[in-house]
Protein backbone atom coordinates (compact mmCIF):
# COMPACT_ATOMS: atom_id res chain seq x y z
CA UNK A 1 0.00 0.00 0.00
CA UNK A 2 1.41 3.59 -1.49
CA UNK A 3 2.96 5.46 1.78
CA UNK A 4 4.89 8.53 2.06
CA UNK A 5 8.57 8.36 3.06
CA UNK A 6 9.46 11.45 4.93
CA UNK A 7 12.85 13.00 6.18
CA UNK A 8 12.85 16.38 7.96
CA UNK A 9 14.28 19.00 8.73
CA UNK A 10 15.05 20.92 5.75
CA UNK A 11 13.37 24.51 5.24
CA UNK A 12 10.57 24.74 2.74
CA UNK A 13 11.80 27.27 0.05
CA UNK A 14 10.37 28.60 -3.17
CA UNK A 15 7.69 29.32 -5.31
CA UNK A 16 4.28 26.93 -5.48
CA UNK A 17 1.47 27.42 -7.83
CA UNK A 18 -1.72 26.81 -6.15
CA UNK A 19 -4.46 24.20 -8.30
CA UNK A 20 -7.85 24.95 -8.73
CA UNK A 21 -10.19 24.29 -5.94
CA UNK A 22 -11.44 20.76 -4.96
CA UNK A 23 -14.56 21.61 -3.14
CA UNK A 24 -15.38 24.25 -6.24
CA UNK A 25 -14.87 22.05 -8.41
CA UNK A 26 -17.26 19.11 -7.52
CA UNK A 27 -20.34 21.19 -7.26
CA UNK A 28 -19.38 22.81 -10.98
CA UNK A 29 -18.26 19.18 -12.43
CA UNK A 30 -21.66 17.93 -11.58
CA UNK A 31 -23.59 21.06 -12.30
CA UNK A 32 -21.92 20.93 -16.10
CA UNK A 33 -24.33 18.25 -17.09
CA UNK A 34 -27.40 20.29 -16.40
CA UNK A 35 -27.13 21.75 -20.27
CA UNK A 36 -27.29 19.86 -23.15
CA UNK A 37 -24.51 22.13 -24.78
CA UNK A 38 -21.16 21.80 -24.16
CA UNK A 39 -18.73 23.08 -20.61
CA UNK A 40 -15.37 23.65 -21.07
CA UNK A 41 -13.94 23.96 -18.03
CA UNK A 42 -10.47 24.54 -16.97
CA UNK A 43 -7.62 24.88 -13.46
CA UNK A 44 -9.63 22.09 -12.52
CA UNK A 45 -7.64 19.87 -10.10
CA UNK A 46 -6.37 16.83 -10.93
CA UNK A 47 -7.41 14.67 -7.74
CA UNK A 48 -9.40 11.34 -6.95
CA UNK A 49 -12.24 13.39 -6.26
CA UNK A 50 -12.76 14.99 -8.89
CA UNK A 51 -11.51 12.02 -10.99
CA UNK A 52 -14.30 9.54 -9.33
CA UNK A 53 -17.09 12.01 -9.89
CA UNK A 54 -16.30 12.32 -13.79
CA UNK A 55 -16.23 8.44 -13.54
CA UNK A 56 -19.93 8.64 -12.13
CA UNK A 57 -20.93 11.40 -14.03
CA UNK A 58 -19.70 9.11 -17.39
CA UNK A 59 -21.69 6.01 -16.48
CA UNK A 60 -24.86 7.44 -16.51
CA UNK A 61 -24.35 8.59 -19.84
CA UNK A 62 -22.94 12.05 -19.44
CA UNK A 63 -19.98 13.09 -22.20
CA UNK A 64 -17.03 13.60 -20.87
CA UNK A 65 -13.53 14.62 -22.82
CA UNK A 66 -10.51 15.29 -20.83
CA UNK A 67 -8.11 17.56 -23.05
CA UNK A 68 -5.27 17.55 -20.46
CA UNK A 69 -4.85 17.18 -16.41
CA UNK A 70 -6.61 20.04 -15.67
CA UNK A 71 -8.91 20.89 -18.25
CA UNK A 72 -12.18 18.46 -19.10
CA UNK A 73 -15.24 19.33 -21.88
CA UNK A 74 -18.51 18.04 -20.43
CA UNK A 75 -22.34 17.85 -22.39
CA UNK A 76 -24.97 16.01 -20.77
CA UNK A 77 -27.10 15.66 -23.74
CA UNK A 78 -26.13 12.24 -24.08
CA UNK A 79 -27.78 11.30 -20.90
CA UNK A 80 -31.03 9.46 -21.26
CA UNK A 81 -33.60 11.29 -19.05
CA UNK A 82 -35.95 7.93 -19.27
CA UNK A 83 -33.68 5.97 -17.45
CA UNK A 84 -33.22 5.58 -13.62
CA UNK A 85 -30.20 7.93 -13.87
CA UNK A 86 -28.74 5.83 -10.84
CA UNK A 87 -25.22 7.05 -9.59
CA UNK A 88 -23.53 4.01 -7.46
CA UNK A 89 -20.58 2.19 -7.45
CA UNK A 90 -17.50 1.41 -5.39
CA UNK A 91 -15.56 4.58 -5.96
CA UNK A 92 -18.66 7.17 -5.59
CA UNK A 93 -19.71 5.62 -2.20
CA UNK A 94 -16.20 7.07 -1.37
CA UNK A 95 -16.65 10.47 -1.88
CA UNK A 96 -18.71 13.18 -0.05
CA UNK A 97 -19.70 14.89 -3.44
CA UNK A 98 -22.02 12.51 -4.77
CA UNK A 99 -24.93 14.10 -3.24
CA UNK A 100 -24.62 16.87 -5.54
CA UNK A 101 -25.56 14.96 -8.55
CA UNK A 102 -29.29 14.94 -6.94
CA UNK A 103 -29.66 18.65 -7.38
CA UNK A 104 -28.00 18.32 -10.85
CA UNK A 105 -30.10 15.62 -12.06
CA UNK A 106 -33.12 16.59 -9.84
CA UNK A 107 -32.98 19.86 -11.08
CA UNK A 108 -32.73 18.84 -14.92
CA UNK A 109 -34.74 15.28 -15.32
CA UNK A 110 -36.49 16.07 -11.89
CA UNK A 111 -35.39 12.67 -10.98
CA UNK A 112 -32.10 11.56 -9.04
CA UNK A 113 -30.86 7.94 -7.54
CA UNK A 114 -27.68 8.63 -5.92
CA UNK A 115 -25.66 6.21 -3.38
CA UNK A 116 -25.48 7.76 0.08
CA UNK A 117 -22.36 10.02 0.14
CA UNK A 118 -19.08 9.35 1.70
CA UNK A 119 -15.70 11.28 2.33
CA UNK A 120 -13.73 11.41 5.31
CA UNK A 121 -14.82 9.94 9.29
CA UNK A 122 -14.41 13.89 10.58
CA UNK A 123 -18.06 14.07 12.51
CA UNK A 124 -21.39 14.13 11.83
CA UNK A 125 -22.36 15.39 8.47
CA UNK A 126 -26.29 15.06 7.73
CA UNK A 127 -27.81 15.60 4.65
CA UNK A 128 -31.34 16.71 6.67
CA UNK A 129 -30.84 20.35 4.85
CA UNK A 130 -30.40 19.43 1.28
CA UNK A 131 -33.44 16.93 1.91
CA UNK A 132 -35.48 19.87 3.20
CA UNK A 133 -34.79 21.53 0.25
CA UNK A 134 -35.45 19.67 -2.39
CA UNK A 135 -38.41 18.80 -0.52
CA UNK A 136 -39.62 22.15 -0.14
CA UNK A 137 -39.17 22.73 -3.92
CA UNK A 138 -41.87 20.05 -5.23
CA UNK A 139 -39.23 16.85 -5.11
CA UNK A 140 -40.31 13.72 -3.08
CA UNK A 141 -37.48 12.23 -1.30
CA UNK A 142 -36.78 9.15 0.58
CA UNK A 143 -34.10 7.37 1.18
CA UNK A 144 -34.22 3.42 0.64
CA UNK A 145 -31.46 0.47 0.74
CA UNK A 146 -28.61 3.32 1.09
CA UNK A 147 -29.67 5.63 -1.85
CA UNK A 148 -31.26 9.20 -1.76
CA UNK A 149 -34.03 8.79 -4.14
CA UNK A 150 -35.49 12.18 -5.22
CA UNK A 151 -38.56 12.92 -7.83
CA UNK A 152 -41.28 15.91 -8.83
CA UNK A 153 -43.53 16.14 -11.07
CA UNK A 154 -41.98 20.02 -11.39
CA UNK A 155 -39.65 21.88 -8.80
CA UNK A 156 -41.47 25.11 -8.07
CA UNK A 157 -39.79 28.69 -6.46
CA UNK A 158 -39.91 28.54 -2.55
CA UNK A 159 -38.46 30.56 0.57
CA UNK A 160 -35.98 27.87 1.89
CA UNK A 161 -34.48 28.88 5.32
CA UNK A 162 -31.60 26.61 6.22
CA UNK A 163 -31.90 25.77 9.68
CA UNK A 164 -27.56 25.49 10.10
CA UNK A 165 -25.38 26.72 7.69
CA UNK A 166 -24.42 24.24 5.13
CA UNK A 167 -22.26 25.03 2.00
CA UNK A 168 -23.48 21.40 0.20
CA UNK A 169 -26.97 22.22 0.91
CA UNK A 170 -26.56 25.37 -0.20
CA UNK A 171 -24.85 24.48 -3.44
CA UNK A 172 -27.60 21.25 -3.83
CA UNK A 173 -30.31 24.11 -3.88
CA UNK A 174 -29.24 26.78 -5.76
CA UNK A 175 -28.45 23.90 -8.70
CA UNK A 176 -31.86 22.67 -8.74
CA UNK A 177 -33.67 25.73 -8.20
CA UNK A 178 -31.65 27.77 -10.90
CA UNK A 179 -33.98 25.19 -13.17
CA UNK A 180 -37.28 25.78 -11.00
CA UNK A 181 -40.21 27.22 -11.99
CA UNK A 182 -40.29 30.96 -10.10
CA UNK A 183 -38.39 32.11 -7.98
CA UNK A 184 -36.31 31.04 -4.99
CA UNK A 185 -34.89 32.36 -2.08
CA UNK A 186 -32.38 30.79 0.41
CA UNK A 187 -31.62 32.28 3.76
CA UNK A 188 -29.04 31.59 6.16
CA UNK A 189 -26.82 30.23 3.10
CA UNK A 190 -23.34 29.22 3.07
CA UNK A 191 -20.90 32.09 2.28
CA UNK A 192 -17.35 30.19 0.99
CA UNK A 193 -15.69 31.19 -1.76
CA UNK A 194 -16.96 28.11 -3.69
CA UNK A 195 -20.27 28.51 -3.48
CA UNK A 196 -19.67 32.15 -5.55
CA UNK A 197 -17.72 30.04 -7.57
CA UNK A 198 -20.43 27.66 -8.47
CA UNK A 199 -23.16 30.34 -8.62
CA UNK A 200 -21.10 32.16 -11.71
CA UNK A 201 -20.54 28.78 -13.30
CA UNK A 202 -23.90 28.40 -13.29
CA UNK A 203 -25.02 31.90 -14.46
CA UNK A 204 -22.17 31.52 -17.21
CA UNK A 205 -24.89 28.97 -18.19
CA UNK A 206 -27.90 30.69 -18.09
CA UNK A 207 -28.81 31.01 -14.75
CA UNK A 208 -30.25 34.05 -12.80
CA UNK A 209 -28.45 33.92 -9.31
CA UNK A 210 -27.98 36.60 -7.45
CA UNK A 211 -26.41 37.18 -3.98
CA UNK A 212 -23.80 34.27 -4.00
CA UNK A 213 -21.39 35.48 -1.02
CA UNK A 214 -23.77 36.77 1.04
CA UNK A 215 -26.91 34.52 3.09
CA UNK A 216 -29.36 35.28 1.24
CA UNK A 217 -29.35 33.90 -2.43
CA UNK A 218 -32.26 34.87 -4.96
CA UNK A 219 -32.71 32.51 -7.92
CA UNK A 220 -34.65 32.90 -10.26
CA UNK A 221 -35.58 29.94 -12.39
CA UNK A 222 -35.08 29.46 -16.17
CA UNK A 223 -36.02 27.10 -19.15
CA UNK A 224 -32.79 25.53 -19.76
CA UNK A 225 -29.13 26.29 -19.97
CA UNK A 226 -26.23 26.71 -22.78
CA UNK A 227 -22.81 26.14 -23.64
CA UNK A 228 -20.05 27.87 -21.32
CA UNK A 229 -16.14 28.16 -20.76
CA UNK A 230 -15.29 28.51 -17.11
CA UNK A 231 -12.06 28.69 -15.15
CA UNK A 232 -12.45 27.07 -11.30
CA UNK A 233 -10.88 29.50 -8.68
CA UNK A 234 -7.42 28.53 -7.26
CA UNK A 235 -7.94 26.03 -3.62
CA UNK A 236 -7.87 28.51 -0.49
CA UNK A 237 -7.19 25.38 1.69
CA UNK A 238 -4.56 24.09 -0.60
CA UNK A 239 -2.50 27.98 -0.48
CA UNK A 240 -3.39 27.72 3.78
CA UNK A 241 -1.75 24.17 3.86
CA UNK A 242 1.32 25.55 1.87
CA UNK A 243 1.46 28.27 4.08
CA UNK A 244 1.33 26.97 7.52
CA UNK A 245 4.54 24.45 5.87
CA UNK A 246 6.62 27.38 5.01
CA UNK A 247 5.64 28.59 9.55
CA UNK A 248 6.26 24.99 10.43
CA UNK A 249 9.50 24.25 8.64
CA UNK A 250 10.76 28.13 9.19
CA UNK A 251 10.82 27.97 5.38
CA UNK A 252 9.86 30.93 2.97
CA UNK A 253 7.64 30.15 0.13
CA UNK A 254 5.74 32.28 -2.76
CA UNK A 255 2.15 31.03 -2.99
CA UNK A 256 1.25 31.43 -6.61
CA UNK A 257 -2.03 31.52 -8.34
CA UNK A 258 -4.36 32.43 -5.01
CA UNK A 259 -7.13 34.73 -4.16
CA UNK A 260 -5.33 36.80 -0.99
CA UNK A 261 -8.55 38.32 0.25
CA UNK A 262 -9.94 34.33 -0.10
CA UNK A 263 -6.78 33.54 2.64
CA UNK A 264 -7.74 36.23 5.03
CA UNK A 265 -8.53 34.69 7.99
CA UNK A 266 -5.31 32.13 7.66
CA UNK A 267 -3.19 34.82 7.06
CA UNK A 268 -4.67 36.75 10.05
CA UNK A 269 -3.87 33.79 12.66
CA UNK A 270 -0.05 33.38 10.86
CA UNK A 271 0.84 37.50 11.46
CA UNK A 272 -0.73 36.93 15.48
CA UNK A 273 1.93 34.38 15.69
CA UNK A 274 4.91 36.17 14.20
CA UNK A 275 4.87 34.72 10.98
CA UNK A 276 5.33 37.23 8.13
CA UNK A 277 3.10 37.37 5.49
CA UNK A 278 3.14 39.94 2.12
CA UNK A 279 0.02 40.18 -0.11
CA UNK A 280 0.46 40.63 -4.04
CA UNK A 281 -2.11 40.63 -6.35
CA UNK A 282 -2.68 37.06 -7.01
CA UNK A 283 0.14 35.54 -4.59
CA UNK A 284 1.10 35.47 -0.60
CA UNK A 285 4.51 34.97 0.71
CA UNK A 286 5.32 33.50 3.67
CA UNK A 287 8.09 33.52 5.70
CA UNK A 288 9.10 32.26 9.55
CA UNK A 289 12.67 32.66 10.49
CA UNK A 290 12.39 32.05 14.47
CA UNK A 291 10.08 30.08 16.95
CA UNK A 292 6.57 31.89 16.92
CA UNK A 293 3.94 32.14 19.82
CA UNK A 294 0.73 30.61 20.62
CA UNK A 295 -2.74 32.06 20.12
CA UNK A 296 -6.55 30.87 20.11
CA UNK A 297 -8.62 29.65 17.42
CA UNK A 298 -12.39 28.86 16.75
CA UNK A 299 -12.85 27.28 13.34
CA UNK A 300 -16.50 29.03 11.87
CA UNK A 301 -18.18 29.11 8.65
CA UNK A 302 -16.54 31.59 5.92
CA UNK A 303 -15.12 34.02 6.49
CA UNK A 304 -14.38 32.67 9.63
CA UNK A 305 -11.75 30.71 10.14
CA UNK A 306 -11.85 27.64 8.26
CA UNK A 307 -12.22 23.65 9.79
CA UNK A 308 -10.11 22.22 6.88
CA UNK A 309 -6.93 24.41 8.12
CA UNK A 310 -7.36 23.37 11.70
CA UNK A 311 -4.98 20.40 11.79
CA UNK A 312 -2.39 22.11 9.87
CA UNK A 313 -2.54 25.09 12.15
CA UNK A 314 -1.92 22.76 15.20
CA UNK A 315 1.11 21.31 13.40
CA UNK A 316 2.29 25.08 13.58
CA UNK A 317 1.38 25.66 17.14
CA UNK A 318 2.32 22.85 18.15
CA UNK A 319 5.84 24.39 17.46
CA UNK A 320 4.72 27.64 19.03
CA UNK A 321 6.02 29.20 22.29
CA UNK A 322 3.36 28.78 25.07
CA UNK A 323 0.19 27.10 25.19
CA UNK A 324 -2.75 27.72 22.37
CA UNK A 325 -6.22 26.66 22.47
CA UNK A 326 -8.00 25.29 19.15
CA UNK A 327 -11.98 25.49 19.56
CA UNK A 328 -13.29 22.86 16.70
CA UNK A 329 -17.02 24.37 15.79
CA UNK A 330 -17.66 22.68 13.20
CA UNK A 331 -17.00 18.77 13.25
CA UNK A 332 -16.70 16.46 16.22
CA UNK A 333 -13.75 14.31 15.22
CA UNK A 334 -11.48 16.30 13.42
CA UNK A 335 -8.90 15.66 16.53
CA UNK A 336 -8.30 12.46 15.67
CA UNK A 337 -4.52 13.45 13.84
CA UNK A 338 -3.80 14.47 18.06
CA UNK A 339 -2.59 11.04 19.10
CA UNK A 340 -0.69 10.91 15.55
CA UNK A 341 1.22 13.51 16.27
CA UNK A 342 1.74 12.87 20.12
CA UNK A 343 4.34 10.21 18.66
CA UNK A 344 6.43 12.97 17.19
CA UNK A 345 6.79 14.47 20.80
CA UNK A 346 3.51 16.76 20.00
CA UNK A 347 1.76 18.08 23.52
CA UNK A 348 -1.61 18.03 22.69
CA UNK A 349 -4.92 17.34 25.17
CA UNK A 350 -8.25 17.49 23.75
CA UNK A 351 -11.32 17.73 25.60
CA UNK A 352 -14.92 17.31 23.90
CA UNK A 353 -14.35 20.03 21.39
CA UNK A 354 -11.46 22.02 22.31
CA UNK A 355 -6.98 21.01 21.75
CA UNK A 356 -5.20 22.55 23.96
CA UNK A 357 -1.40 22.70 22.67
CA UNK A 358 2.01 22.95 24.93
CA UNK A 359 4.19 24.48 22.22
CA UNK A 360 7.53 21.84 22.60
CA UNK A 361 10.79 22.96 20.85
CA UNK A 362 10.87 20.06 17.93
CA UNK A 363 9.49 16.88 16.62
CA UNK A 364 10.79 13.55 15.71
CA UNK A 365 10.20 11.12 13.28
CA UNK A 366 7.33 8.74 13.56
CA UNK A 367 5.43 5.95 11.81
CA UNK A 368 1.82 7.24 11.21
CA UNK A 369 -1.11 6.91 9.58
CA UNK A 370 -3.64 9.72 7.60
CA UNK A 371 -7.32 9.88 9.51
CA UNK A 372 -8.53 11.79 6.89
CA UNK A 373 -7.25 14.43 4.35
CA UNK A 374 -6.77 17.45 6.10
CA UNK A 375 -4.98 15.52 8.96
CA UNK A 376 -3.47 13.77 6.44
CA UNK A 377 -1.62 16.67 4.92
CA UNK A 378 -1.25 17.69 8.66
CA UNK A 379 0.60 15.59 9.12
CA UNK A 380 3.39 15.59 6.36
CA UNK A 381 3.94 19.05 7.52
CA UNK A 382 4.65 17.90 10.92
CA UNK A 383 7.14 15.44 9.11
CA UNK A 384 9.10 17.63 7.16
CA UNK A 385 9.65 19.58 10.25
CA UNK A 386 10.13 16.80 12.31
CA UNK A 387 13.67 15.68 13.25
CA UNK A 388 14.88 12.04 11.07
CA UNK A 389 12.37 9.93 9.04
CA UNK A 390 8.61 9.24 9.11
CA UNK A 391 6.33 7.41 6.96
CA UNK A 392 2.52 8.35 6.82
CA UNK A 393 0.16 5.76 5.81
CA UNK A 394 -3.23 5.44 4.77
CA UNK A 395 -2.21 8.75 1.90
CA UNK A 396 -4.99 7.85 -0.51
CA UNK A 397 -7.19 10.59 1.99
CA UNK A 398 -4.79 13.08 0.92
CA UNK A 399 -4.27 12.15 -3.37
CA UNK A 400 -8.21 12.51 -2.58
CA UNK A 401 -7.31 16.35 -2.58
CA UNK A 402 -4.03 17.40 -2.77
CA UNK A 403 -2.62 17.46 -7.01
CA UNK A 404 1.04 16.47 -6.71
CA UNK A 405 1.27 17.43 -3.46
CA UNK A 406 4.75 15.76 -2.73
CA UNK A 407 5.92 16.65 -6.06
CA UNK A 408 5.39 20.18 -5.18
CA UNK A 409 6.91 19.97 -1.76
CA UNK A 410 10.19 18.44 -3.60
CA UNK A 411 10.27 21.57 -5.15
CA UNK A 412 10.34 23.39 -2.63
CA UNK A 413 13.27 21.45 -1.02
CA UNK A 414 11.18 18.87 1.05
CA UNK A 415 12.60 14.72 0.70
CA UNK A 416 9.23 13.25 0.29
CA UNK A 417 8.50 10.13 -2.22
CA UNK A 418 5.79 7.88 -2.36
CA UNK A 419 6.76 4.36 -1.50
CA UNK A 420 4.67 1.05 -1.54
CA UNK A 421 7.26 -1.44 -0.78
CA UNK A 422 9.52 -1.35 2.56
CA UNK A 423 12.50 -1.81 -0.24
CA UNK A 424 11.34 1.49 -1.49
CA UNK A 425 11.79 2.66 1.68
CA UNK A 426 15.29 1.67 2.43
CA UNK A 427 16.28 2.65 -0.74
CA UNK A 428 15.42 6.22 -0.32
CA UNK A 429 16.80 6.31 3.47
CA UNK A 430 20.30 5.32 1.71
CA UNK A 431 19.76 7.50 -1.34
CA UNK A 432 18.93 10.83 1.13
CA UNK A 433 21.27 9.38 4.06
Amino acid sequence: MDQYIIKGGNPLVGEVVIGGAKNAALGILAAAIMTDGECHIDNMPDVRDTNVLLQAMEQIGARIVRKGPNEVVISGQSIDGSGDLIVDNEYIRKIRASYYLIGALLGKYKKAQVVLPGGCDIGSRPIDQHIKGFEALGAKVEISRGMIIAEAEELRGTHIYLDVVSVGATINIMMAASLARGNTIIENAAKEPHIVDVANFLNSMGANIKGAGTDVIRIKGVEKFHNTSYSIIPDQIEAGTFMTAAVATKGDIMIRNVIPKHLEAISAKLIEIGAEVDEFDDAVRVVASKRLKSTQIKTLPYPGFPTDMQPQMAVALALSKGTSVITESIFENRFRYVDELTKMGANIKTEGNTAIIMGVERYTGARMSAPDLRAGAALVIAALAADGYSTIDQIGYILRGYEKFDEKLRSLGGLIEIADTEREVQKFKLRIG
